[in-house]
């Protein structure tokens, strides 16, 4: 599918302060991934990756993910149209999270499948709480019923 092979892990120190992307699959071959707005900062949505969603992103720089409750490759924006254009990619120390900075385009231009920019719209109330009572943040910029047609 694409001309990506990554790597063997080698040592800690190659892993950690290397220059090779040598990612780290979990036991189940994914990934975690967060995508991050390149112009704002703001994150927009976490999903998995396995080796060849990685591959396909780099490939195409699309970000691709792979969807564990369809279980197969999903190209973000292929139903929506709300496309993410892979500006960068990040790792963290010891390789085993992916940030992504995308460059989201589309319609209404929103990463979340409820209708909103973010995936992250809602924020506990008050830490201190027990009730546990989430309150909005933004503000839905489309209806997913008009732009995800049920198959």
């Amino acid at each position: 599918m694409s001309q990506f092979a990554f790597p063997a892990r080698t040592t800690t120190a190659d892993i950690e302060l290397g220059t090779t992307l040598q990612p780290k699959f979990g036991p189940d071959g994914l990934i975690p991934c967060i995508a991050q707005d390149v112009h704002t900062g703001e994150v927009l949505m976490f999903a998995f990756m396995n080796t060849e969603s990685l591959a396909h992103t780099l490939a195409t720089k699309k970000a691709t993910y792979w969807s564990r409750s369809r279980n197969k490759l999903w190209v973000k924006g292929e139903e929506s149209g709300n496309i993410q254009h892979v500006r960068e990619l990040r790792t963290d120390c010891d390789q085993d999270v992916l940030l992504i900075k995308v460059e989201q385009t589309g319609a209404v231009n929103a990463a979340c499948h409820n209708g909103y920019k973010s995936c992250f719209y809602r924020q506990l109330a008050n830490l201190d709480d027990t009730a546990l009572k989430l309150q909005f943040t933004a503000q839905r910029l489309f209806d997913p019923a008009t732009v995800y047609k049920k198959k």
